[in-house]
């Protein structure tokens, strides 16, 4: 993983504008510079996570590809994107920019991961609460046309709708020969 440190502040990130910025319109901003890119490399932007942490704001890409991405995939994107980013947003834009490997609880962003990884074992969270509670660990079934998620719980089959879903991860995943 390589981390490229821009200049941190406690404020709110601004625009060249001088508008705020929200963190939906960064995470937005990033799969559009980062994607192409990406696949210009032979690589997939599979995530992206934009949020304060204790050092401040981080912005993390995870990428993939083929065999796996090594520490010089993740340099090449890093200096691409850092660049593209210096162009889009003001110099005192505070964030922390890291481009890594999904690793072993690779993030599952785009509609057609549910598909692409059903019998897989997956963590969700929820926005709201549904039937008592907004985790849920069990085996990926797919997803339907009305973009419904369908889990295999230990005594059930649910169903989570995708727009509420604020974070799901595959368990204990060690790369996959259809990356």
């Amino acid at each position: 993983m390589k981390n490229y440190k821009k200049k941190q502040s406690r404020q709110t990130p601004k625009e060249k504008t001088g508008a705020p910025v929200v963190r939906e319109d960064v995470i937005l901003l990033a799969w559009e510079l980062a994607g192409p890119v990406c696949a210009a490399e032979g690589m997939e932007l599979i995530h992206v996570d934009y949020q304060r942490e204790p050092g401040g704001w981080i912005l993390r890409l995870y990428i993939e590809k083929p065999g796996g991405v090594g520490i010089e995939d993740c340099t090449v994107i890093s200096r691409q994107i850092n660049d593209l980013l210096d162009i889009k947003l003001d110099n005192d834009f505070p964030y922390t920019l890291e481009v890594s490997s999904p690793g072993p609880e690779r993030p599952l962003s785009k509609k057609t991961d549910f598909k692409r990884f059903a019998g897989r074992s997956v963590r969700i969270r929820t926005r709201a609460a549904l039937g008592g509670q907004k985790n849920f660990k069990g085996v990926l079934a797919g997803i339907d046309e009305n973009e419904m998620i369908q889990v295999r719980l230990e005594r059930e089959t649910i169903e989570i709708p995708y727009r509420d879903i604020t974070k799901a991860r595959l368990v204990n995943y060690h790369g996959d020969e259809i990356c």
